[in-house]
């Protein structure tokens, strides 16, 4: 295995600019410099070459919301299916991500936890940072496809138990801030590191801000079940549009929010606080049905799941690379995408080597062709070849 190389020519799109005709520097793993045309440093002269023309270089990509993919999830209650999603995900350009649990009753999401934590730490595609627990402690009145008998009142210490059979690997809860008795909720998890997203929720504006002055900064699925934006009533969506401070998911596959408000999110939000999710379902990628998610039969139409039963929206069939193009075609610049896919969950994450082409960080990086489709990924400086570390 080749430990130090360059890349190059590539054109390199970092979180703050494009560089063409671009040499990156790889070594041991990590990057050790991101060069203009020019100015590699003599000392590299000797290295192997890896020819990235007519591609871009992006940092890995990181998605922060996700059920499943190509077959495999956690609602599986598999360990092994965890590991299979990662290295499914890998060949996407997704290097790191948080299984996401669906809204079940407490005792349900213990034991989901409990059956997938023996994953963390063995995966050999992307990594897993952590779960991102989708509930339970939700409205009633904002369910989305979540399944209404399974919202529970708040309860500290079913919450407590939950996060004890995460084993310190609970990165994210999806709440209600509205929810009657959640505040010994948000204090437990801000003491514990753990990232307080407002979703699924009701909440009146004022409501909202009370818990943004809590600690939940950060919004699930950005206009998806929440409260909506009116003149008189600014709601959950309001909050997060008007706040720079707030941080905010979006699902951008033009159908869960329309291409034109993704545009209009940059053009209000400080970019630094947009961060794409793909919220996919577990049949996303999976050739062959039939096709389950949650429990339920969906079917693909008009670009996303729908339940099969009533054909209500259920998921996103979005990958992390396809976000990349729609936000570019949606106007926003290549380093702009490059904050929102990677860059902006890093620093939400507090991962301080990843999300970013710059000196000192992690190796993983994806390359794009023309199209923005992934034709190449580097995981931790190592080559990656359908699905095989090379």
């Amino acid at each position: 295995m080749i430990t130090e190389f360059l890349l190059t020519p590539v054109c390199a799109v970092t979180a703050e600019d494009t560089l063409p005709n671009a040499a990156l520097w790889i070594k041991g793993g990590q990057i050790a410099g991101c060069f203009a045309e020019g100015e590699l440093p003599a000392e590299t002269a000797h290295l192997p070459r890896i020819d990235g023309k007519e591609y871009f270089a992006v940092p890995g990509f990181i998605d922060l919301h996700i059920h499943g993919y190509a077959g495999f999830g956690p609602e599986l209650a598999d360990p092994q299916a965890l590991l299979n999603m990662s290295v499914a995900l890998l060949q996407t350009g997704v290097t790191a991500f948080c299984p996401t649990l669906y809204c079940a009753k407490p005792a349900e999401m213990e034991r989901l936890l409990k059956k997938l934590v023996p994953a963390v730490g063995k995966e050999t595609g992307a990594r897993i940072l952590g779960f991102h627990l989708e509930g339970p402690f939700i409205s009633p009145k904002k369910p989305g496809v979540m399944k209404p008998q399974d919202i529970a009142p708040a309860d500290l210490s079913a919450f407590t138990r939950l996060y004890d059979a995460a084993e310190g690997h609970m990165a994210a809860v999806t709440l209600a801030p509205e929810v009657p008795g959640i505040e010994p909720i948000v204090a437990f998890a801000n003491q514990h590191a753990i990232r307080l997203q407002a979703g699924h929720t009701h909440a009146t504006y004022d409501e909202f801000l009370l818990g943004a002055a809590r600690g939940v900064t950060h919004v699930t699925h950005l206009f998806n079940a929440m409260s909506p934006f009116t003149h008189r009533e600014p709601g959950a969506a309001g909050a997060a549009l008007m706040h720079p401070g707030i941080s905010c998911e979006i699902i951008a596959d033009g159908v869960h929010v329309h291409p034109d408000v993704v545009a209009f999110l940059r053009t209000v939000k400080p970019v630094e606080n947009i961060v794409a999710v793909t919220d996919a379902l577990l049949p996303t990628g999976q050739e062959k049905g039939p096709f389950i998610a949650n429990g339920e039969e969906v079917i693909f139409d008009g670009g996303v799941w729908k339940r099969k039963t009533d054909r209500v929206i259920a998921g996103s069939a979005l990958t992390m690379a396809r976000a990349f193009k729609n936000l570019v075609d949606y106007g926003f610049t290549l380093p702009q995408a490059v904050q929102a896919t990677s860059a902006n969950a890093a620093r939400l994450s507090g991962l301080t080597q990843q999300g970013r082409l710059k000196e000192g960080a992690r190796a993983d990086i994806v390359l794009l062709n023309s199209r923005f489709e992934p034709v190449q990924v580097f995981l931790n400086g190592e080559q990656i070849k359908n699905g095989f570390t090379s």
